[in-house]
This record gives C-alpha cells, structure tokens and sequence, in this order.
C-alpha cells in the first residue's frame, strides 16, 4: 500500500467519522422531538381525564337535578289541578 491509498483511506474513515457523527446529532434532535411529542400527549390525555371528571361530575349533578324535578312535578301538578277545579268549582256554583 502506497502513501497515496493511506491517504486516501485517512481520508474515508474521516467522512465516515463525520458521517457518524452527523447521524447521531440527528438521532438526538429526533430524540429530543420524540421526547417533547410525548410529553404533549401526556399532557393532552391528562387534561382530557381532567375533563371527563368534570362532565362526569356535572352529569351526576344534572341526573339529581332531573330526579328532583320529576319529583318536584309529581306533586305540583296535583296540588295545580285541585286548586283549578276549586277554582272552577267557586266561579261556577251559582
């Protein structure tokens, strides 16, 4: 092997080298955006589970409130149509 060869072979193993290294700051920058990526969706899906509570919260308060207000008719409307009739009932008996 001449001086030549040797140099030109320095010469490869050293764009190999900065190939190398090239290869690896892109795997960090993709690692670093991989890293922040998940660290969104983490973020997303506690925010979301934050926000399921909630409805579920208010789901629950509005089913009470629903429940109530079937009873809350249940013994209105009664009391309504009985007063209508003795209302009636005065207006019309003479």
């Amino acid at each position: 092997m001449n001086e030549d060869d040797g140099r030109r072979i320095a010469a490869l193993l050293e764009e190999i080298r900065d190939g190398q290294r090239e290869q690896l700051a892109r795997q960090a920058e993709a690692l670093a955006l991989q890293r922040e990526q998940v660290a969104l969706v983490q973020r997303q899906f506690e925010r979301a589970d934050k926000l399921q509570d909630r409805a579920e919260t208010i789901q629950a308060r509005s089913g009470d409130m629903v429940r109530s207000a079937h009873r809350a008719v249940a013994i209105i409307l009664p009391i309504v149509v009985l007063l209508l009739v003795y209302a009636s009932w005065l207006l019309f008996r003479r």
